[in-house]
Order: structure tokens, then C-alpha cells, then sequence
């Protein structure tokens, strides 16, 4: 139990100079005090808190202001110093019971071993995930950051990261992203004993700041990302030639063709099952962005020819069967490689630099396959589409569309604008 407290008058400097040298106590609450150590040349104002079994845990906060100087509190300001240094400390002993500190390095860890496991599950070997790479070169290896414990993370210990951030935007946003993901993922886990304003913490620490947000009408995809439909053609046409020249048996020209006919993402193109096509429709997996569990199929309508294309690669197959496969394979030594297994597509690199080639072999420039999703989005648009239908079938969502395809929207309702007009004039 706590003990008995005899309380010594320390609110004004009048009544703490009337006191001899010593030590005096007030209270603030039946578990905290105030306390005042009185020496010759001063005072300096000290606090306790009971901790149980008769004992207490002490602090020195700081110089009494009987003389006022800057820096020396006052009696409201020792108790508000108290108040707040005991919360501190009673919070550092429940992360102490909890186990290891957990520390800004520990989080980003943890976090990156997650992603590496679903990395590689989904890659069918080990590999190291983006957001390692990223996390790895930009925050582990900050220790003035990595280091901090997650109790005594402030917003400004994160902004200051944010702001020595270089790259392009989409570079910075991207591994802003993944920090502030895996720092609230630890903020849940933790909740019970880290600090309640940790979340704000880290959602205004890592804000992005004024000169990369987007601006009214600003599109995501600029208009040399946005082919025309004899510009889609042509790439497909070199992506078969490609395909045949390089032997590649119509696996890449064919995954070209589905991303192209679908506008989907690389990643749910690659888990497309043999039962996923139906006709002239493709019921589309969704993606695994963010704290998605489940995963859910949208039908997406193709054309006659890429229902034609995919149905040779369907024939005989369980419904279950990867849709879409490729030959990797295994080196033999210096300049010597044999096919070694026909399996689905893993990421997205296995593409690219093939693409890049076939972009440029069609007389286009930074073409990448997510060109092929920007320019079916804004096709959709264009034809006069319902937002809603357009977000659902690209799996995202009407803000997203509405915030960088704005300008597109405006294009394709120009037609139904004008059928709104009638004269005013007689």
C-alpha cells in the first residue's frame, strides 16, 4: 500500500522559500507525487510513483523556478512534467513485461520476411521481395532511424526521412508505402502497450508532402501511356514475331495479347486458371494489394480473337491447370541452357525486357504492359463506360479512377454532354 503522505505547501515560490532544506511532497494522485528538493542555491522539483510491494520509482524533471529563468518550471509545469514522465515510464515497464522492444528495424523486419514468404510462394522459389530491396537500402540501413524504439517514435523522425527521400515520385510513393505499412502492422500488433497516438504518429509522419500530391485533373497515366488501337495492334503483331523468332511456342505473345484484351495487372493475369475462361468471358482474379484475405473473379468480356488464341493452351487441361505457362530453364554451363520445366509466370521481370524490345521494334517509347491497362481503362471511358463498370472490370476502385483518369472522363461523356444541348436562341 501506498504510504501516508503529509503534504508540503510548493504551489508558489513564496511558500517553497519559507522552507528549510530538505525534501517536501505533494500529491497529484494516490499512486503519484510531486516532490521538491530544496538545497541552498535552489530547488529542483523530482517525482514518484508507487510501483507495489511498498516501493517507489523516482525521476529528477527539472529546476524549480524560484529564481525565473528560461527552461525552470513552475508548479503547474512540474505537475504537468510529472504526469507525463510517469505515463512514459509505467509504458516502458508494460513493453519490458511484453518482451523485446520493438524498434522501427524490427518492425520493417518482420515485415519484410512476410513479404518475402508470399513473394516466393507465389514465385515457386525463394526470392527477395521489392519491398526488401526498397526497405533494405532506405530504412535498415539508417540506424539514426532503424534504431528508434517504436515508443519513442516521433512524426518528425519520420518526416525528416520522408524529405531526404530521392527519385522520382512514384519511386518515393511506392517505398513510403511499404514503411508505412510496415510500421502499422506493428502499431496493431503492439497496441495493447505502445502509445495510443502512434497510428497519427506514423499517418502524418509519412504524409507526402505538397509538391508530389496530386493535383486537380492530374492523370496517373500521361497521354503518350494511352495507344491508339492500331498502336495496340502493332505491338501485338511485333509481339508475335518476337514470340516466333526468339522460340518462345506463342507463351509470350499470348500473355501480351490477354493483358491487352483485359487491362489487368501482370500478377492476376499470371494465377489465370484454364477455368477462368468461359467463352467470351474471363472471370478475372483479383488483386492481392493491401490486407485483401479472400480473393474474389470478376468477368471481364473478351474478344473472339483472344478467346480463339487461348483455346489450343486450354484443350485437354484440368480446370485447375495454370491458363498461361512458359519453358523456364536450367544452365549447363557457360553460354549453355536446357529446358528444364513448363510452368506459370512468375513476376512481372520476366517480361519486361522482352517487351521493352518489342515496344521499340513498333516504334513506341517507355511502353511497358501497364501501358496496355492504362489504355483499356481509358477505352472504356472513352466509350461512354459507367465508372463503376470500368473501376470494377480493372479491379480498382471509382476514387482512383476519378482522380487520375479525370481528364479521359471528361472525353468520353463529351458526346452524351452534348446531347444535353438544345438552342436558346429562337
Amino acid at each position: 500500500m501506498p504510504q501516508t503522505l503529509k503534504e508540503a505547501p510548493l504551489t508558489t515560490r513564496s511558500a517553497r522559500a519559507a522552507l528549510r532544506c530538505g525534501v517536501y511532497w505533494r500529491s497529484i494522485d494516490p499512486d503519484t507525487h510531486l516532490g521538491y528538493r530544496k538545497g541552498k542555491r535552489g530547488g529542483r522539483w523530482l517525482a514518484r510513483w508507487y510501483e507495489g510491494a511498498g516501493r517507489y520509482a523516482q525521476i529528477t524533471l527539472g529546476t524549480a523556478d524560484d529564481v525565473i529563468v528560461e527552461g525552470n518550471l513552475s508548479f503547474n509545469a512540474a505537475v504537468s512534467s510529472a504526469r507525463e514522465a510517469v505515463i512514459a515510464a509505467r509504458q516502458a515497464a508494460a513493453l519490458a513485461q511484453a518482451g523485446p522492444i520493438q524498434t522501427v528495424r524490427s518492425a520493417v523486419e518482420l515485415y519484410i520476411m512476410k513479404r518475402n514468404e508470399r513473394s516466393s510462394a507465389r514465385a515457386g522459389r525463394k526470392i527477395r521481395s521489392s519491398a526488401d530491396h526498397r526497405l533494405s537500402l532506405h530504412v535498415l540501413s539508417r540506424p539514426e532511424l532503424a534504431d528508434v524504439p517504436l515508443h519513442e517514435l516521433l512524426e518528425t523522425d519520420l518526416a525528416k526521412w520522408r524529405a531526404r527521400l530521392g527519385g522520382k515520385i512514384a519511386t518515393r510513393r511506392r517505398l513510403t508505402a511499404d514503411f508505412r505499412a510496415a510500421l502499422n502492422e506493428a502499431a496493431r500488433a503492439g497496441r495493447k502497450v505502445l502509445p495510443p497516438e502512434l497510428p497519427s504518429i506514423i499517418k502524418y509522419g509519412l504524409q507526402s508532402p505538397e509538391s508530389e500530391a496530386a493535383g486537380p485533373g492530374e492523370t496517373i497515366a500521361r497521354t503518350d501511356q494511352i495507344l491508339t488501337d492500331k498502336q495496340v495492334r502493332d505491338l501485338l503483331l511485333e509481339a508475335a514475331r518476337f514470340d516466333a523468332e526468339k522460340g518462345w511456342g506463342g507463351d509470350l505473345w499470348r500473355i501480351a495479347l490477354v493483358i491487352a484484351g483485359t487491362g489487368a495487372r501482370f500478377s492476376q493475369v499470371a494465377r489465370l486458371t484454364v477455368g477462368d475462361v468461359r467463352g467470351h468471358r474471363i472471370f478475372m482474379p483479383s488483386s492481392r494489394k493491401g490486407l485483401r484475405r479472400t480473393e474474389n473473379h470478376t468477368p471481364v468480356p473478351i474478344g473472339e480473337d483472344v478467346a480463339d488464341a487461348l483455346a489450343p493452351v486450354m484443350k485437354g487441361r484440368p480446370a485447375n491447370a495454370i491458363l498461361l505457362e512458359r519453358w523456364y530453364h536450367k544452365a549447363l554451363g557457360h553460354g549453355r541452357w536446357r529446358r528444364d520445366s513448363r510452368t506459370g509466370w512468375r513476376a512481372s521481370y520476366d517480361i519486361t525486357k522482352s517487351f521493352q524490345t518489342i515496344a521499340l521494334a513498333a516504334g513506341l517509347t517507355g511502353v511497358t504492359t501497364y501501358t496496355l491497362r492504362h489504355t483499356s481503362i481509358v477505352r472504356g471511358l472513352r466509350a461512354g463506360l459507367p465508372i463503376r463498370l470500368v473501376a470494377a472490370l480493372h479491379d480498382t476502385s471509382t476514387l482512383m479512377i476519378e482522380r487520375y483518369y479525370a481528364r479521359y472522363i471528361a472525353d468520353g461523356l463529351e458526346e452524351l454532354a452534348a446531347k444535353a444541348i438544345v438552342p436558346l436562341v429562337i
